[in-house]
């Protein structure tokens, strides 16, 4: 039997490029949106219903795959969303809201798909995550802050399943050619703000990146390659290189130095 696959966020962006190559390749794949019916083209896979922040929409969605393929091999926690806006502005329910999307409601996808990857002996989960969750970034830092608590419950999740296993790792990408611009929240601007105009700036170069960015065909395949590894790497980055590069930088710069390339970067 071709291996079940099950894809969050499934209607647009990497995780339908990431979709469609899957089911290309003989995976039988599921994909969620919060409104399937949106979405009435024709796909080689099913489009079902997930409200990632809803625990009873979680709990549905995976029981209707159970009940039609009675198993479960594959979990690609792809559905998330962006945020920006200064830190001192951005409201508390924002916040909230943007964690709720961004990793408690993937974790909760987690625990409702275990126990049935532990039933079956073996299992694969690959968390989507972000080459921005390495570091803190002017306006992006409650994005930054989500992705990267997400990646570190990746660390803990990976060694406590591996017994029974299940393989679990995180992709972090770059920027993409991708409609989350569209989808992205951000924190009303504010006309007295002192940080109105630098906001703006930093914005328009976000967006920028994004239309230059690659196309997702790069994520869907380096997924389908990682889902044959045996033994695949805890964290894995793609990119563009600059970006890529970002988290070595990181970690051997005095920090005072890799801020002022930031601080440089956006023009602060």
């Amino acid at each position: 039997m071709d291996k079940v696959v099950l894809i969050t966020g499934a209607s647009s962006g990497l995780g339908l490029a990431t979709a469609l190559h899957l089911s290309q390749l003989g995976y039988e794949v599921f994909g969620t949106s919060r409104n399937p019916k949106n979405y009435l083209k024709e796909l080689p896979f099913e489009l079902l219903q997930l409200e990632i922040t809803d625990m009873n929409s979680i709990t549905d969605c995976v029981a209707s795959i159970l009940e039609k393929c009675n198993r479960l091999d594959v979990l690609i926690n792809n559905a998330g969303v962006g945020i920006t806006g200064p830190m001192e502005e951005i409201k508390a329910n924002a916040v909230l809201a943007n964690f709720a999307t961004n990793c408690f409601g993937p974790l909760q996808m987690i625990q409702e798909v275990l126990p049935q990857m532990r039933k079956q002996g073996a299992g694969f989960i690959i968390n989507i995550t972000s080459i921005a969750g390495v570091m803190g970034l002017p306006f992006r830092g409650i994005y930054s802050a989500s992705k990267n608590a997400f990646s570190i419950m990746t660390e803990s999740i990976r060694m406590e399943v591996k017994p029974f296993g299940i393989k679990v790792c995180t992709l972090a990408p770059g920027d993409y050619a991708t409609d989350i611009v569209s989808r992205r929240y951000h924190a009303p601007m504010i006309e007295s703000s002192p940080y109105i105009k630098v906001y703006q700036a930093s914005l328009d170069m976000m967006d920028s990146h994004v239309d230059k960015g690659n196309s997702p065909q790069e994520i869907a395949d380096a997924i389908a390659s990682i889902l044959t590894e045996s033994n695949p790497k805890v964290h894995y980055q793609f990119g563009p290189f600059v970006q890529k590069l970002s988290k070595g930088l990181k970690s051997i710069l005095p920090s005072r130095i890799f801020e002022k390339l930031i601080l440089n970067h956006y023009k602060l």
